[in-house]
């Protein structure tokens, strides 16, 4: 290949990695606009909102909005604002998300290292839950949490959520221990190990990337729950995305555009932390189960 040619296929790869990069980029502001009026305009007085430019920088800074959000925000007849309901959603997430993922792990374990008559119907039928609606479940959820006296408490959403995510989680954990070697596993059998000791010391220890893919996976679907919140919860038991709801439908007259952006990013803030934070495991750990699975 001459000079030229070189010349001529390195200034065309330039120019298609620039072009690439510019769409990229374009794609990149289109979505993030969105959060950019959010944050924007929960930094604005309410006057200046009004003036209809929301692209806009604030003339007058503030953190009222975010203040009111919090803790002084009108829900309803209550000016107790998103706090206690902030609280109730990590209540809640934390257990359901371990409960979840351990069991799933737990599942996963069995249904590869140790086989048994109809594992492959058992893990069709997890498998076959993933697939089910919310809303097919919410009338049969009501009446096994009315029986075990749980309705209308963070215990019983713990539990529908703990349940609902339990197929997604075994079909994570399945896939990953599938291409374990199952020769370590008899190894420990021979040596007297115990069922839970070959899963605590031996299975868990490897699983960090999978962990990782199932805790957020888990974490993003319970904290931004609003259909099981808003049928299984009542007045102490409320999580933040039905609060956020109410906060936003509460306001009678004159809307505070503001308080309801702070408010968002307040109830979306959890969920894009442990994006940043784990984001790069995440896509590590969904190699890692799809190599193994």
């Amino acid at each position: 290949m001459s000079a030229a040619s070189q010349d001529n296929a390195a200034r065309t790869g330039v120019i298609a990695r620039a072009a690439i990069y510019a769409v990229l980029i374009l794609f990149a502001v289109y979505y993030l606009l969105p959060l950019y009026v959010m944050l924007v305009n929960s930094l604005k007085p309410l006057e200046e909102i009004r003036q209809g430019n929301m692209l806009a920088l604030p003339q007058q800074w503030t953190i009222a909005p975010w203040l009111s959000a919090w803790s002084t925000a009108q829900i309803g007849v209550q000016p107790i604002g998103l706090r206690p309901y902030f609280i109730n959603s990590v209540l809640m997430v934390v257990p359901a998300v371990f409960i979840s993922t351990m069991l799933g792990a737990m599942n996963g374990y069995v249904l590869t290292k140790w086989r048994f008559r109809g594992d492959s119907f058992v893990f069709g039928m997890m498998l076959l839950a993933c697939f089910i609606p919310f809303q097919i479940v919410l009338i049969p959820s009501a009446r096994i949490l009315g029986l075990l006296d749980l309705s209308g408490t963070v215990s019983g959403l713990i539990l529908i959520h703990a349940v609902y995510g339990l197929g997604f989680t075994t079909l994570f954990f399945r896939n990953y221990y599938e291409a374990f070697p199952t020769e370590l596993v008899r190894a420990a059998q021979i040596d007297g190990a115990s069922f839970f000791q070959i899963f605590r010391r031996i299975l868990l220890p490897s699983s960090g990337p999978i962990i990782v893919v199932t805790v957020i996976w888990q974490f993003t679907n319970i904290w931004n729950d609003f259909l099981f919140g808003s049928s299984f919860s009542s007045v102490d038991s409320i999580p933040l995305t039905v609060a956020l709801n109410n906060l936003v439908n509460s306001s009678t007259g004159v809307k505070e555009y503001n308080v309801h952006f702070a408010g968002a990013i307040l109830a979306a803030l959890p969920t894009l932390v442990v994006y940043i934070v784990s984001g790069r495991y995440f896509v590590r750990g969904l190699m890692a189960g799809a190599v193994k699975g």
